[in-house]
């Protein structure tokens, strides 16, 4: 038992990777996290220096205000108020009119005192929302208090980037992730397809050697008097006819397949006829169409037939050889036809219900859960269409929804 065993190992593998995939987001988000809440702490830094410098600048602009002859007064006005050239301010009256501004760019643009003042007046209200003004106590030698101005502020544009810089960050790391993603994901669906593919083609290659000699082995039995009356023959013949048609299908994979309108009752009546006949008699199949018989669908009648006949045998499995397999077809709106294919069976956990179509999902103990994986493609892929869990219940049943295009 090597090769099955290798072959389980792969499926849980690529299992482990689906999982890996959110182990790599969280980190991802995690690391995110960190950084805003580093940048952010940084900010938080910057900005009190930043009020601590305003400060600075409100203490030496009162002191050079407020005192007229001092020989310091060159140092203060040079050191620390012209040197103030990043953060932007605006001093008032304490009517709240635009006296003096420093470091504001949209000023050089006003060609009048009176664009200046509406200049001014109009940053005023966004440096309200930032930061509280502060206030500049006016006095006389006789330090009698003569009146006060207010300093408004904002950030820097230094400190407003850095503010912004992690979120850019975040943004070209989730974009570069994202084409990464796309990249990988159209990689390994690429790959897939060939698997896909080399295996169908190799399983037809494989089945055409023994129908070969089945097939000759049936014309030897024709020639043989003891087997001219006996239903021998014709039941080889069904099943050779029954190889062929499995074979076709594994041939289609792969290749774009021909699809025609057909009678969907009429085809899934004879799918149910082959299947009742080959499962348990304690199974009983229930077929029946909305609002009649003679609903069509562009369906490749061998594929289609294989989805069902795999759905069917699923819910042979979960009901243990005992209950109704019920198939509904219904005709919707938009030009669309659904089927649905109801059991009796155990059901499927909710935890479960968006893993059964994955390669590996199985509840058996000897599957491989490649069934529903293929069904999927088959569904999806080459008929353009849709399959899902319309519903199941632990102990009640499952209903699988198939949705074609008429």
């Amino acid at each position: 038992m090597p090769y099955p065993l290798k072959e389980a190992t792969a499926l849980e593998f690529y299992k482990d990777n689906s999982n890996l995939k959110w182990v790599v987001v969280l980190v991802s988000v995690l690391i995110s996290i960190g950084s805003i809440y580093y940048t952010n702490q940084v900010v938080d830094r910057l900005k009190e220096r930043e009020r601590g410098l305003i400060q600075l600048f409100v203490n030496a602009f009162e002191y050079t205000t407020n005192e007229n002859n001092n020989d310091n007064l060159t140092f203060i006005f040079e050191e620390i108020i012209v040197q103030n050239n990043s953060i932007p301010l605006i001093i008032t009256d304490e009517f709240g009119i635009p006296l003096d501004s420093k470091n504001i760019k949209e000023v050089a643009k006003a060609k009048t005192e009176r664009e200046r003042v509406t200049i001014l007046s109009s940053m005023l209200k966004e440096m309200e929302k930032d930061h509280e003004p502060i206030e500049v106590t006016l006095r006389k030698n006789n330090n009698e208090i003569t009146g006060r101005n207010y300093v408004y502020y904002r950030n820097s544009d230094l400190l407003i980037q850095l503010s912004y810089y992690p979120y850019v960050q975040i943004s070209v790391i989730f974009v570069f992730g994202l084409i990464a993603y796309i990249a990988f994901s159209s990689s390994r669906a690429a790959e897939q397809n060939r698997v896909w593919v080399g295996l169908a083609k190799e399983t037809a290659h494989q089945l055409g050697t023994p129908l070969s000699s089945l097939m000759a082995w049936v014309e030897y039995f024709k020639t043989d008097e003891r087997f001219k009356d006996s239903d021998v023959i014709p039941e080889l013949n069904k099943d050779i006819e029954r190889l062929e048609m499995i074979t076709s299908r594994f041939s289609n994979i792969g290749s774009v397949p021909q699809l025609n309108e057909e009678n969907l009752y009429d085809a899934l009546e004879e799918t149910v006829s082959y299947l009742q006949k080959r499962v348990s008699t304690r199974v009983k199949f229930v077929l029946s169409a909305f609002p009649n018989k003679d609903i069509r669908a562009d369906i490749n009648k061998p594929l289609f037939a294989w989805v069902v006949e795999n759905l069917c045998k699923n819910a042979v499995d979960a009901m243990s050889g005992t209950g109704t397999i019920e198939i509904k077809i219904l005709k919707a709106n938009e030009g669309k036809v659904m089927v649905d294919i109801s059991d009796t069976g155990k059901g499927i956990p909710k935890s479960k219900i968006n893993s059964v179509f994955q390669p590996g999902y199985t509840s058996k103990k000897r599957g491989w859960g490649l069934g529903l994986t293929l069904v999927k493609r088959i569904i999806e892929n080459y008929h353009t269409g849709k399959i899902f869990v319309k519903s199941s219940e632990i102990d009640k049943g499952t209903t699988f929804r198939i949705v074609l295009k008429v």
